[in-house]
């Protein structure tokens, strides 16, 4: 045995020598994993066994991880020399035996039963085929992410990871054309696809579902009774009993010694029965300073609740019961505005008072009072009042400004609801509930003409150009556009040509609006287009240039705005999608934005960019008003729960400051051209005008300050003032009321 093993350690050096220069970029690889099959000298061996072909030492490392080095080989064979003596006579005769069959070039038995046991795997793979097993051992395949291969086969050369050129496209295309692509897994060891069989599919399912992998397990069979419950004649063994267990245990004894040396110094202690008593107290009391609230330095003791007065007996004097006028009143008004929190009610006697209703009401209401009220004593700080009012200047130095009513013009017969006041300041359009649009002199209040146009008008706006003479009128479900032929003929008669210029095109394109040439009795009246939607509209305004108009129309979805061109005849809806009813639109005065006020919130659209630019929030019910300043950078909403928010929109998407001066609805509101003043007009039959002066310094806040309240509509049907607009270029101000009048304060 000994000269067996001494042959197999001569021989394996000179073929690894022999081997290493065949192969000099062979790296070290890791000691081989304990073997499955074949017996450990047969593993040491096929290092140095030449004479053993390809074919025989796949079916070892099939079966064992080889590839040892020479050093750990030698290592290796050191120890089995030293552990020789101690091996018994079968077994050295076995590794003779197998020694001189591998020499002699016949397999061992254990071999051929590896061999007849993998058969099927050669039976589908032919020998030619190459091996590709990785043995690269038990180490990280992290480390070969930087080298181009990733392990070695059974001969020590690279395995190369495969060329993945794939892009996701060819891998969709896999996915779409290969019916095995579901099937398809790849081998971290080689880098190779693998495609799994129906047994290992089976086998994943299995696993996947919480069952047991092996198919033929059942885990719910009859459990054995090995003991059964019958007392038997002979014990189930016969050991005798050991000696611990009828001989006090030293270690126990220790234990307990230690345990008593603990309890006689004072280490252990005795556990001390609870105090059942709860440790309620009570919690208001006039505390000592030793008691656990009176350490708090700021303590507040509550306050305590007020006494039943006159009011609440079951018997009050009459001078403390309510009259039927008092009890409405009283149910009228809020909870936390009333006096008295219930009614004063008198009974004959004691039994006859019934149970209180709000009782645990009040009870619970008043522990919490106790337990979640602050209390928390404040310094007081001497201040004088009128040091928190902030120094407004005076009125007077603040003029111009409107102060009193100079002009009343009287002819409409119904509420006037919209107002225009031409580019030179000395016309005025006004329109009515009662079908007409009038025209006026604005210096003398003289009604020079009436056009009657068959319905409620809505809304006017005159042409901002000077260089166009042109009216804009939202009847019905139709937009107006009159020239109404004051001031300059020059300029009437070429807006006349401007508008008869027009050439339609051969295919008109799809709009959504229909424009209408006037006929000639309308010509006569003035009339000179109209402009067709299909739903009601509720306002027109003009572009700065007068080329444009937006129009609003009291329907849902996105076509709640347009924009008519009125040049080359075009409208278009700006908008893809709504969002919420729109209540008034304004264009920007100097840049290319356009607002749009709905319900809840003003937005700001970029009309070149088509796209969002701000959202404002002016924290209010219900918009009904919209102006820009002339300058651009400010904005304020009237709103018809009477307040006022101006925007600076340099500042914030949120209000710089709210007014509340109104005590109903706001109409209206609007800025003047030049002057620092704005005004808003409400259903309370006052105008206030106000002094808005913005800074070209943008580190300073805009100045409002309100200056004067006009009055002088009469109320109808509790509305009030319906419209206010400056005028171009004195600081004066219209405006037009339900009474049915127009006033000019100056």
């Amino acid at each position: 045995m000994a000269g067996s093993r001494g042959a197999g350690r001569t021989a394996a050096p000179r073929v690894r020598q022999e081997k290493r220069r065949s192969e000099p970029e062979m790296e070290p690889e890791p000691e081989p994993e304990p073997p499955l099959l074949c017996t450990s000298p047969l593993s040491h061996s096929t290092g140095s066994d030449s004479g053993v072909s390809d074919s025989e030492e796949s079916v070892f490392s099939g079966l064992e991880d080889s590839g040892s080095d020479s050093s750990e080989d030698d290592d290796e064979g050191d120890e089995e020399g030293k552990d020789g003596a101690l091996d018994d006579e079968g077994q050295s005769g076995m590794e003779k035996t197998t020694e001189e069959q591998v020499q002699a070039g016949t397999p061992c038995p254990r071999t051929e039963m590896a061999s007849a046991w993998i058969g099927d795997e050669y039976a589908e793979d032919s020998s030619d085929e190459e091996d590709i097993r990785n043995t690269v051992g038990n180490v990280p395949l992290e480390w070969y992410d930087d080298f181009p291969h990733v392990g070695y086969d059974l001969d020590g050369r690279r395995i190369y990871k495969p060329l993945r050129t794939r892009d996701e496209l060819d891998q969709f295309l896999d996915k779409m054309d290969d019916p095995d692509y579901w099937r398809t897994v790849q081998d971290p060891m080689t880098g190779r696809d693998l495609r799994l069989t129906d047994e290992q599919v089976a086998l994943v399912l299995r696993l996947q579902s919480g069952q047991f992998g092996d198919v033929g397990f059942n885990p719910y069979e009859p459990a054995v009774d090995f003991f059964s419950g019958d007392v038997m004649i002979h014990p189930v063994t016969s050991r005798p009993a050991d000696k611990r267990s009828f001989i006090p245990s030293l270690v126990e004894k220790e234990k307990v010694s230690r345990m008593v040396h603990a309890i006689k110094m004072g280490w252990i202690q005795p556990r001390r029965p609870r105090d059942p008593t709860p440790s309620f107290y009570d919690l208001w009391a006039q505390e000592d300073p030793n008691a656990v609230l009176g350490r708090h330095k700021m303590h507040v003791p509550a306050p305590k609740l007020a006494l039943p007065g006159h009011a609440e007996s079951y018997n009050p004097p009459p001078e403390y019961l309510l009259s039927e006028e008092e009890r409405l009143a009283w149910e009228q008004q809020e909870p936390g505005e009333r006096k008295l929190s219930f009614l004063p009610r008198k009974f004959p006697s004691l039994r006859a008072v019934p149970a209180y209703g709000r009782f645990i009401q009040e009870r619970f209401e008043r522990c919490l009072d106790l337990y979640l009220c602050p209390r928390q004593r404040k310094m007081r700080v001497n201040v004088d009042p009128e040091d928190l009012i902030p120094k407004l200047p005076r009125p007077r130095d603040l003029q111009p400004f409107p102060t009193c009513q100079a002009l009343v013009y009287r002819g409409h017969s119904n509420l006037v609801r919209c107002l225009s006041v031409s580019p030179g300041g000395q016309w005025l359009v006004s329109g009515s509930d009662d079908g007409s649009l009038r025209l006026w002199e604005v210096a003398t209040a003289r009604c020079v003409r009436t056009v009657s146009v068959g319905g409620v008008v809505k809304s006017v706006a005159w042409n901002p150009s000077p260089a166009v003479c042109l009216v804009a009128a939202a009847v019905e479900d139709s937009v107006l556009l009159l020239n109404p032929a004051l001031g300059d003929r020059l300029v009437a008669g070429s807006t006349d040509q401007l508008l008869s210029a027009f050439v339609p095109p051969e295919e008109p394109p799809l709009q959504p609006a229909r424009w209408l040439e006037a006929s000639k009795e309308e010509r006569q009246v003035g009339l000179r287009l109209r402009i067709c939607h299909g739903k009601p509209v509720t306002q027109v305004t003009w572009h700065g240039r007068g080329d444009y108009l937006a129009v609003v129309l009291a329907t849902q979805g996105h076509t709640q705005v347009l924009i008519h061109q009125l040049s080359r005849r075009r409208s278009q809806s700006p908008f893809r999608r709504s969002h919420g009813q729109v209540q008034r639109v304004a264009f920007h005065p100097a840049r290319p934005f356009l607002l749009v006020a709905s319900q809840r919130s003003v937005r700001l659209y970029h009309l070149l960019r088509q796209e969002l630019t701000k959202k404002l929030m002016p924290n209010c019910k219900w918009v009904s008003s919209l102006a820009v300043h002339p300058a651009g950078d400010n904005v304020i909403c009237g709103s018809y729960d009477s307040k006022l928010v101006w925007f600076d929109l340099d500042l914030s998407t949120k209000p710089y400051r709210m007014l509340r001066h109104h005590k109903k609805a706001l109409r209206a509101v609007a800025f003047h051209p030049r002057y620092p003043l704005f005004a808003s007009g409400s259903d309370d039959g006052s105008v206030i005008v106000c002094h808005g002066m913005v800074y070209n310094d943008l580190l300073q806040n805009p100045l409002l300050v309100p200056v004067k309240v006009l009055k002088g509509h009469a109320l109808t049907r509790d509305l009030g003032v319906l419209d206010v607009i400056f005028h171009p270029t004195q600081p004066w101000v219209f405006s037009s009321g339900a009474d049915g009048t127009i006033r000019l304060f100056t």
